[in-house]
């Protein structure tokens, strides 16, 4: 456990018992805990995870595994909403999910699938698949497998954003900067709403943050830090 991590899990929030189940499970695993997006976030494994297939992990995918080396690498995350708390794997989408349990959290999330629940009880009876799940994205990672995400020349930028990017070229200078990831996210938000006026509202919100160089939800994940 990591002590940087525990404020999390000692907030009053409706699935405080929910998050300390989950971190159980996650660390017998062998995973690393960090923090990173105000959540607790679980990075590659201190140790070759020898027991994985006996766990249950896809054999095709340890077999190519190779014993490639990493460190540091995302593997899944905890984080929790109105109505569900979930672990997000970060490649989920190339796991096999025998179980029909992986949701996609919007069409626009490329790579990565939750595993949803509303209950203490639901985690506890899933706990063996879980930690299956958990080992088969660890060899994902091992085997140094990637998910083919689209570019961002393959994404449409609403005309309100582009008329932006257009008349400010330091908007423009500052956007190509920003990461693939934090480029989509603006994108994905900015295109959401059905009117227009809509759509220029939330741009006129985030010339700031874009400008400077910061991404969509950096700035709440800051104040959730203090």
């Amino acid at each position: 456990m990591n002590p940087k991590v525990d404020w999390f899990f000692s907030k009053d929030t409706k699935w405080q018992k929910e998050y300390e189940k989950l971190r159980t499970i996650i660390l017998d695993c062998g995973l690393t805990e960090e923090l990173k997006w105000g959540c607790p976030c679980y990075t590659s494994p201190t140790a070759c995870p020898t027991e994985s297939l006996r766990r249950g992990s896809s054999p095709s995918v340890s077999a190519r595994a190779g014993g490639r080396a990493f460190q540091n690498t995302n593997i899944v995350l905890i984080h929790g909403f109105k109505d569900y708390c979930a672990l997000l794997f970060f490649k989920g989408a190339l796991l096999n999910d025998p179980n029909g349990i992986l949701i996609q959290q919007t069409k626009n999330v490329q790579a990565a699938r939750q595993i949803r629940f509303t209950n203490l009880r639901e985690i506890v009876k899933m706990e063996r698949i879980l930690k299956a799940y958990i080992y088969e994205a660890i060899e994902v990672e091992r085997a140094g497998l990637k998910v083919k995400l689209k570019k961002i020349s393959d994404f449409k930028i609403p005309g309100e954003f582009q008329n932006k990017l257009d008349e400010l070229p330091a908007l423009r200078k500052a956007f190509d900067a920003l990461t693939p990831g934090r480029q989509r996210a603006y994108i994905f938000y900015f295109s959401q709403p059905k009117l227009s006026r809509t759509r220029q509202s939330r741009v006129e919100k985030y010339l700031q943050q874009i400008l400077h160089g910061k991404g969509l939800d950096d700035e709440q994940i800051q104040f959730q830090q203090r």
